[in-house]
């Protein structure tokens, strides 16, 4: 934990300006951008503290978009994907304009409705480099994608893959009213499973750029 500045104390709470709700240490926030025409920043605050003109600042890790990383949105990305960044930062309290939830990646394909604020983090970032962790993760379909929660699959009842309606002739309709789905590789006399493929997310290791400042 981060030792507290001489003549700053530590807070253990802080209320939301023009709102009745309570940001401590651990929680998820959306911070008010420079930018207003842009979406909120996401980040987890890891230190409340005040000054001696009770000015109330925050230490946070910022959680980056897919389009704000190195290698972009890409398709597998979900609208409400979000990256746990090394990318640390004090800002003043006054830009926080809400709380939200970053849930895991197996928490948030479980959830029954999803609201404003929910969000989930597979990887962890690297904003000087672009490296991902984990690197690597499991594959999906022909098309050879990791899972985008976003996206309808219908799964084959041989081998238990998950397919996109696209990519085996259906539409979406189509998909959504099957009852039962075998895909071509099993219903053909070949069975020999494929193993597991997977699919490298970080860009490459000679990459090496400054993580931005985010301006107020």
């Amino acid at each position: 934990m981060a030792k507290t500045r001489p003549g700053r104390k530590d807070m253990d709470s802080y209320t939301i300006k023009g709102t009745n709700k309570v940001v401590r240490a651990g929680d998820c926030v959306l911070m008010r951008p420079s930018d207003t025409s842009k979406p909120p920043y996401v980040a987890r605050v890891e230190k409340i503290e005040q000054d001696t003109r009770s000015n109330v600042k925050v230490r946070v890790r910022w959680y980056y978009r897919p389009e704000e990383s190195i290698g972009g949105r890409r398709q597998f990305h979900g609208v409400k994907e979000l990256f746990l960044s090394d990318h640390f930062d004090v800002q003043s309290a006054h830009t926080i304009e809400g709380k939200c939830i970053v849930h895991s990646f197996k928490n948030y394909t479980k959830l029954e409705n999803v609201g404003a604020e929910d969000y989930y983090c597979r990887f962890e970032y690297k904003a000087a480099t672009g490296a991902f962790t984990p690197d690597r993760v499991a594959v999906y379909c022909k098309c050879e994608m990791p899972y985008n929660p976003d996206d309808l699959m219908v799964q084959c009842e041989g081998c238990k893959d998950w397919y996109h309606p696209a990519c085996v002739g259906m539409t979406i309709e189509e998909a959504k009213k099957l009852e039962h789905f075998v895909c071509s590789e099993c219903s053909s006399d070949d069975d020999m499973k494929k193993p597991q493929a997977t699919f490298h997310v970080s860009p490459g290791s000679d990459i090496k750029v400054e993580p931005k400042r985010r301006k107020r």
